[in-house]
């Protein structure tokens, strides 16, 4: 169905999927962490969480992206809009294409005592470590927001439903079809 009701229900779903998508990542991290973990494991994840979380905030052209109010309406302890934004930005640092977000690189020059350039130095400062409280902070963000966006699913999927019950025989007729199977049993 090609409605705007239809569309934004669309909309809602895929962001319901990008928020679940976050507390899968985030129970892996914990599992992850829990043990000696792998720090490509550790990052990749991560960063799937960190850009999935961000997805669910894009407006988009039915404006069914979740917003800060979104976020302020959220009953959980601390300053949780503080750490949305705090999510916003990890996802630039790890998806910028030009930053390291593992480690932060200087080059210098090592001089002599008599102020002649011997050599050079470059060091690396690590950035600190994904930790487990950060990914439960972020789980527990996303299961919260995951129940908001299923509650505005259910209204939608009532008006798409109410909009395809005034559709005639013909207009349904007309409707694209789309294949539904239950799947790999």
């Amino acid at each position: 169905m090609v409605t705007p009701a239809a569309e934004a229900l669309a909309d809602l779903a895929s962001i319901f999927n990008d928020l679940q998508t976050v507390l899968r990542c985030c129970e892996r991290l914990v599992r992850e962490l829990a043990g000696r973990p792998d720090d490509v494991v550790v990052e990749g994840v991560w960063t799937t969480a960190l850009i999935s979380y961000a997805r669910c905030f894009t407006g988009g052209a039915r404006g069914m992206g979740l917003t800060e109010d979104d976020v302020r309406s959220i009953e959980l302890p601390g300053e949780v809009l503080e750490w949305h934004k705090v999510l916003r930005q990890l996802r630039k640092h790890y998806a910028d294409p030009a930053t390291n977000p593992r480690e932060r690189y200087e080059v210098g020059a090592a001089t002599s005592a008599d102020g002649r350039v011997g050599g050079i130095a470059i060091t690396g400062v690590p950035q600190p470590p994904l930790d487990e409280v950060t990914v439960r902070q972020t789980g527990a963000l996303a299961y919260r927001l995951s129940a908001l966006v299923d509650r505005r699913i259910s209204e939608h999927q009532e008006r798409v439903l109410a909009a395809a019950n005034a559709l005639s025989p013909a207009d349904l007729g007309r409707l694209e079809l789309i294949e539904v199977s239950a799947g790999p049993a």
